[in-house]
């Protein structure tokens, strides 16, 4: 495919965590190959034998998980979902550029499906997935943290304060008072959990991912 490239793999000057050989790579069910997986701090790599490959930047990974579920897929491996378009697809989208100006909400997706040849590695994969993901924190949730006590809205907060009153009143006369919207409590739930936090008791279902972490 195009898109692969001839680079230098990533060493312990990038932030080397997790080198993991004998590593198939599979895009949106297309087999690219075998080869050896890198993920450091800086990005996410894989190069084949020849030394072609592709990199992925941490900022555009929404999603990366184990999944163990042989139905979705016939081997265990790293899945990882990219805000990004790659291959024939990019072709695709240059070539209707002006047919997709009208869906600009609509952001492109990729998957990627990691498979190395010793599955018990993926949890080892995971981990160092995770530890360089919290490197690249999404800016919008930074922004969206910051206070620095001169943009605080007045106008703003009473009416917030007015949607929450209006909430809480209906909640109230809600057949039960143990369910919570948006966060809101009633009265009854705020006395049955004083200590501020409810725990969702919900059974889990199994899903197709073991493991799984929302990057943004």
């Amino acid at each position: 495919m195009s898109f692969l490239k001839s680079f230098p793999p990533p060493g312990s000057a990038e932030g080397l965590r997790q080198q993991q050989p004998d590593t198939e790579a599979v895009l949106n069910g297309k087999g690219l190959g075998t080869g050896t997986l890198y993920i450091a701090e800086s990005r996410l790599s894989w190069l084949d034998g020849s030394g072609l490959g592709f990199s992925l930047e941490y900022p555009t990974i929404s999603l990366h998980a184990v999944s163990r579920d042989l139905n979705a897929y016939p081997r265990e491996h790293l899945y990882v979902m990219v805000n990004a378009r790659f291959g024939e697809e990019s072709k695709e989208s240059d070539a209707d550029e002006e047919e997709e100006d009208s869906d600009d909400d609509i952001e492109p997706i990729a998957e990627f499906r990691f498979v190395p040849s010793d599955k018990s590695a993926l949890e080892a994969m995971f981990t160092a997935m995770c530890e360089c993901q919290a490197l690249h924190p999404d800016p919008e949730d930074e922004d969206s943290d910051d206070y620095d006590g001169e943009e605080y809205d007045v106008e703003a907060h009473a009416e917030g304060q007015a949607t929450l009153e209006r909430l809480e009143g209906m909640l109230s006369q809600s057949v039960s008072s143990q369910y919570n919207m948006a966060g809101v409590r009633t009265e009854d739930s705020v006395r049955d959990y004083e200590d501020g936090m409810e725990v969702d008791t919900t059974p889990t279902v199994a899903g197709q991912f073991e493991d799984a972490d929302v990057d943004h």
